[in-house]
C-alpha cells in the first residue's frame, strides 16, 4: 500500500507518489536553493565589453584644454588658401602682391615739438607802404636842412657869410626836420613793433618789400599764457582748417602791440608773397617744447583697427608687419613717431586696408 506524503519547498507544493519519487524532488529543490545564492558566471560576451571605470580616459570636444590644443593645431594650417601671418608679419607672394598694387614709402627723419595755435592776421601792404613813404620823407627833409645850416655855419665869418637871420633859420628848420624824422620812425615803431629787423636806422630793402607787398606781414596773437616769456624764434602758419603740422614758415620774429581784442601776446613775422592774401584770416602756432628727433609716417600709411593706429612695415620682400603707431601728434601730412617705426623703414602706403583684411581674414575693408 503507498503512503502519499505532503512536500514543501521554495517551488511551490507537491505530491509524492513514491518514495523514490520524493527523493528525486528533494534533490531538486536543493540544487534549487544552491544556485540562487550564486551569481552567474559571466559569459564570454560579457567579458569582452569593458568596465567604465577602466576604460581609457578620453575628451570630450567641449572640453576647454582640448578645444585650445584644436585650435592651435588648426592656427597653422591655411584659410581659404591664405596663408597666415606669423610673429614675423604676413607674407604674400610676388603675384598677391602685384594683384593688390602694394607701394611702399621710406620714413624719413624728422624733428618735432609741442606746439601751441593762435590767430594771425595778413596786414595789408598799403598802410606801410605809406608809413615808409612818411619815414623816408622825414629823412630826405631833415638831411637837406641839415646840410643848409652846415653851409651857413661854414660860411660864417667870412666875404660870403649870410646874415645872422638866415642862420637862426636854418638852424630852426635843422630841429624841426630833425624832429619830424624822429616822429617818423616813433610812429613805424608805434605801429610795428620796438625791435623791427631793419633796426633804428632802417633796413631800406626790407622796408621796400614791406611797401610793394613783395613780403608780407603778418600779426599773430595768442591767448594769455599760451606761450613761455621771450619771443618765439620761429613761427608756422597755414589757412584754417589745413591739417596739423602742414603750412608756411614765418621768419624774423619780433614783439608786436598788443591786441585789444584778445588777452596775450602778438607778434610780427614776415611771410612770402604768394602763401597768403592780404587781409586774411590765417592760423599761427608757436613751439612750446623741446625740439625731439623721431621719424615721419605718411598719412595714407596708417589704418585703424580695434581703435588704435596701425601701420604695416615691409621688413623683407614679400614680409609686412602690423605695427602700431602713436598718432597723437600730426605732422605735415603724417604723423611723427619716436617708437615702432625708424627712419628708413619702409611702409605701406596704398593696399594697406586690404592687408588688414587679410591679415585678418574677414576679407572686409579697414576702418
Amino acid at each position: 500500500m503507498n503512503t502519499i506524503l505532503p512536500l514543501r519547498g521554495a517551488a511551490g507544493s507537491f505530491r509524492a507518489t513514491s518514495p523514490r519519487a520524493g527523493v528525486v524532488a528533494a534533490a531538486c529543490i536543493a540544487l534549487l536553493a544552491m544556485a540562487a545564492c550564486h551569481k552567474a558566471a559571466p559569459t564570454d560576451a560579457a567579458k569582452s565589453v569593458p568596465d567604465a571605470k577602466s576604460a581609457p580616459d578620453t575628451k570630450s570636444p567641449s572640453d576647454p584644454k582640448s578645444a585650445s590644443d584644436s585650435k592651435a593645431a588648426n592656427a597653422s594650417q591655411p584659410v581659404d588658401g591664405k596663408e597666415k601671418p606669423s610673429g614675423e608679419g604676413l607674407s604674400l607672394t610676388p603675384e598677391q602682391v602685384e594683384k593688390i598694387g602694394l607701394e611702399t614709402e621710406e620714413v624719413k627723419a624728422s624733428d618735432y615739438a609741442e606746439e601751441t595755435s593762435g590767430y594771425g592776421t595778413v596786414m595789408a601792404h598799403e598802410a606801410i607802404a605809406q608809413a615808409v613813404a612818411e619815414l623816408a620823407t622825414a629823412e630826405a627833409t631833415e638831411k637837406q636842412s641839415r646840410a643848409a645850416l652846415a653851409r651857413t655855419q661854414r660860411l660864417a665869418g667870412t666875404a660870403g657869410a649870410l646874415s645872422a637871420d638866415v642862420e637862426e633859420t636854418n638852424a630852426r628848420q635843422a630841429v624841426v626836420d630833425r624832429a619830424a624824422l624822429s616822429l617818423a620812425r616813433q610812429r613805424l615803431s608805434a605801429t610795428y613793433g620796438q625791435k623791427p629787423p631793419w633796426g633804428q636806422d632802417g633796413n631800406q630793402a626790407m622796408l621796400q618789400a614791406l611797401a610793394d607787398g613783395s613780403t608780407l606781414l603778418v600779426r599773430a596773437s595768442f591767448p594769455l599764457g599760451a606761450l613761455p616769456a621771450g619771443t618765439p624764434k620761429t613761427l608756422r602758419g597755414a589757412r584754417i582748417g589745413t591739417a596739423a603740422g602742414k603750412g608756411w614758415k614765418l621768419t624774423s620774429v619780433w614783439p608786436a602791440p598788443a591786441d585789444a581784442a584778445v588777452p596775450g601776446r602778438s607778434f610780427f613775422a614776415l611771410l612770402r608773397a604768394g602763401d597768403a592774401g592780404e587781409g586774411e584770416r590765417i592760423i599761427v602756432w608757436a613751439p612750446i617744447g623741446s625740439t625731439q628727433s623721431g621719424a615721419w609716417v605718411p598719412a595714407q600709411a596708417a589704418v585703424i583697427s580695434d581703435g588704435k593706429y596701425w601701420c604695416y612695415v615691409q621688413t623683407k620682400p614679400g614680409t609686412f608687419l602690423k605695427t602700431e603707431i602713436d598718432a597723437g601728434r600730426p605732422f605735415e601730412s603724417g604723423y611723427f613717431v619716436t617708437e615702432g617705426v625708424k627712419a628708413g623703414d619702409k611702409v605701406v602706403v596704398k593696399g594697406t586696408a586690404q592687408l588688414l583684411a587679410q591679415e585678418s581674414n574677414s576679407g572686409a575693408d579697414a576702418d
